[in-house]
């Protein structure tokens, strides 16, 4: 996990700074990781509202946060499923974490829908 911990303030420096992001959840120290939002203190929540999933795209896959990401499988175990679910929201919410677990709930269980979806299955952003 070194390299995991080693990159964190970079990422999370990162995503603070982006264009598009408008929230993200995260402690005092400036990341989600010490939020504990699942029995298994193990499973880390990584929780953000972004204006768009361009935007949002861009940052995972063409920023230092795609190095993390292409090493996740020697840091973290298999989820056994989708661990990302993606959905729409109003302007001006912020989503709660017992919100996000019921949408990757959600997902895992239906495939993607409006209510929940992955990038391989976006769903358009409803009209206002």
């Amino acid at each position: 996990m070194r390299g995991f911990v080693d990159l964190l303030d970079a990422v999370n420096d990162l995503a603070a700074a982006t264009p598009g992001v408008v929230w993200r959840l995260q402690s005092e120290g400036g990341d989600a990781t010490r939020i504990q939002a699942c029995d298994d203190p193990l499973i880390i929540i990584n929780l953000s509202v972004w204006s768009g999933a361009e935007p949002l795209r861009e940052y995972i896959y063409r920023t230092v946060h795609a190095d993390a990401f292409r090493k996740r499988k020697e840091w973290f175990e298999d989820f056994g499923g989708p661990s990302l679910a993606l959905w729409w929201l109003p302007a001006g919410t912020i989503p709660t974490l017992e919100e996000a677990k019921k949408r990757l709930v959600l997902l895992v269980a239906s495939g993607p829908t409006a209510d929940a979806f992955g990038f391989r299955g976006l769903f358009p952003k409803p009209p206002r």
